[in-house]
């Protein structure tokens, strides 16, 4: 150690350089520009150089969808760990460490109120928790979101971001897709609309079921959608995949996405598929 460190060491009102760089400045994973964390989290994530959207917690994205007053949805409990799994680490030790990190108890949020003044709730999956991945919770707290939508009469909105299924819960967390398919079934039948964002990723199991059964898809710039990886897909089909494949662009020019919004505008997008879309009144 040289003289300067220790007598910076030595001095408590300096900060340390390295934590104080990390809270001033973030790299885009895109065009791997050094961003102001305040100017970048102003611009709501998104990479003022390049449109990069980065991903985003679940109740900053409720914030920016919904109105100020809006009622937080408690997480359902479920059985926790019922395969008793282990693989390098217990699944207990898992929820553990995603939960000291997290606000909420699993990867699925909702909230209830209105977008723009139009009545709606909006459940959102969380890419930091776990993944995102739908898991016993996951498909639980959609269930008590698609019916809070049902008891509102008002359209059911899901934010979608996950690898697919938590693959510690083996078969019931695959269970968890038909489950909610037949929620969006009801929802249907009531005439409510259900609306699918699609942020990145979205993968796996959750593509397979509930993200690709909406009346209208919406998807954020560049983000990743599909079932599984390009790789597997080009090593079972042996050929060269194209340039973008399962990026919202590519699948919105190919018939899978309606519309690709930029997160500026998603807001007043979706108060506007509402007014189409939406009963004129809600409970």
């Amino acid at each position: 150690m040289n003289w300067f460190t220790r007598v910076r060491n030595s001095l408590g009102f300096i900060g340390d350089k390295k934590s104080t760089e990390k809270d001033l400045w973030i790299k885009c994973k895109n065009c791997q520009e050094m961003l102001f964390v305040q100017e970048y989290e102003e611009n709501l994530h998104v990479c003022p150089k390049c449109e990069h959207h980065g991903r985003i917690d679940a109740d900053t994205r409720l914030k920016l969808l919904l109105d100020e007053s809006f009622e937080l949805l408690p997480i359902p409990q479920v059985t926790e760990d019922p395969l008793k799994f282990k693989d390098q680490k217990r699944y207990t030790d898992r929820l553990k460490a995603a939960r000291a990190k997290s606000p909420h108890e699993d990867a699925f949020v909702t909230g209830s109120g209105a977008i723009d003044g139009r009545p709606a709730v909006v459940g959102v999956q969380d890419f930091t928790f776990m993944g995102g991945s739908m898991g016993m919770a996951v498909g639980e707290a959609f269930i008590r979101g698609a019916q809070k939508a049902l008891d509102r009469k008002c359209a059911f909105v899901v934010v979608t971001a996950a690898g697919g299924a938590r693959m510690q819960e083996g078969i019931l967390s695959l269970m968890q897709m038909p489950r909610a398919t037949v929620m969006t079934r009801r929802l249907r039948e009531a005439g409510l609309p259900y609306i699918v964002v699609l942020t990145d990723p979205t993968t796996g199991g959750v593509t397979a079921s509930y993200a690709m059964l909406g009346d209208i898809h919406i998807a954020e710039p560049g983000a990743l959608i599909g079932f599984a990886g390009q790789r597997v897909i080009q090593d079972t089909i042996r050929e060269q995949l194209p340039e973008g494949f399962q990026r919202a662009e590519y699948l919105h020019k190919h018939g899978m996405v309606d519309m690709v919004v930029h997160r500026k505008e998603l807001k007043d997008q979706l108060a506007a598929v509402l007014d189409y879309l939406a009963p004129s009144k809600a409970a």
